[in-house]
């Protein structure tokens, strides 16, 4: 087979390779598109129009209620003060199990004790407990701490239960560093805390990303813990926008619903168009040497 044959194969291969991206694109933002465009209808055009046509009417009456006025379980509050319970929740867990992760990575990589391997073998296997099995014996700790019910626990919850996952990407990542930087800074009489500080920190920006992405996303998603261990006063969105649903009696007002879902979303939706591209790079920078 000539080269020219051989060019002209793989150019019908990407063409082939392309249409199928294409085809798998459209396919799964067939369902965001319906949600958008639903979102800004009349419930009356929802009702006996085409879901996927463009609105004839456009309007955000939907929007506001879902904000402002959705009847959610016995109240009609909307989303709002959901909305910031869910950002009152995961900003402290992200920071400190980022925080937590990071020391506990460099000490269990560069900071080797007796035992080290063994207690990285038990965070390890907290990455792989159901959520489902520490539910009971987590109620029973907030109720004993005085947490249950609020803010603060579902910050614990979410802190400790991600701490696993923070100190195998820190961990990963800080396995490639140069031993010879920390053994550098001992001799020099650099402590713990400085090298940490002065050293792992400012070259942990990628692995930092990573950790900040996937906590925020995991805990922003999480229904289980915050229908579990929040009250009326602390649940998070996800578990409010259950209970919109939930509570619809009569007519369902499916643009209300949408609109809401769409709310709930779009926080991890712009951090991954934001920063997607630095959370690949991040996983990577662990993966080769040198």
């Amino acid at each position: 087979m000539s080269v020219k044959s051989i060019m002209k194969l793989r150019r019908r291969w990407d063409v082939v390779v392309i249409a199928l991206m294409i085809i798998f694109a459209i396919y799964f933002l067939t369902p965001l598109y319906v949600m958008i465009v639903n979102s800004v209808k009349p419930l009356s055009e929802i009702r006996t129009g085409n879901m996927l046509a463009l609105p004839r009417v456009f309007s955000m009456d939907s929007w506001k209620t879902a904000w402002f006025s959705a009847q959610i379980g016995v109240q009609a509050t909307g989303l709002k003060p959901y909305l910031i319970n869910s950002i009152k929740m995961v900003i402290p867990a992200v920071l400190m199990s980022t925080i937590m992760g990071a020391l506990s990575g460099f000490t269990l990589s560069k900071w080797k004790f007796k035992g080290s391997t063994l207690i990285f073998g038990f965070i390890l296997f907290g990455c792989f407990i159901p959520f489902q099995i520490v539910l009971i014996p987590s109620a029973r700790v907030l109720g004993i701490l005085g947490l249950a019910g609020s803010t603060p626990g579902l910050i614990l919850i979410h802190t400790v239960y991600g701490l696993g996952f923070t100190t195998l990407f820190f961990k990963n990542a800080y396995e490639n560093m140069p031993n010879e930087l920390i053994q550098s800074a001992q001799v020099d009489g650099a402590h713990f805390f400085k090298i940490f500080t002065s050293i792992i920190l400012p070259n942990s920006a990628p692995i930092i990303v990573v950790s900040i992405i996937w906590q925020t996303t995991n805990i922003w998603n999480d229904f289980l813990f915050g229908v579990s261990f929040g009250d009326a006063t602390s649940q998070p969105i996800t578990v409010a926008l259950n209970n919109l649903v939930s509570s619809s009696t009569g007519v369902k007002e499916y643009n209300v619903h949408f609109a809401a879902a769409l709310m709930a979303a779009f926080p991890t939706l712009l951090i991954y168009f934001i920063s997607g591209r630095y959370f690949v790079r991040g996983l990577m920078s662990g993966s080769v040497k040198g």
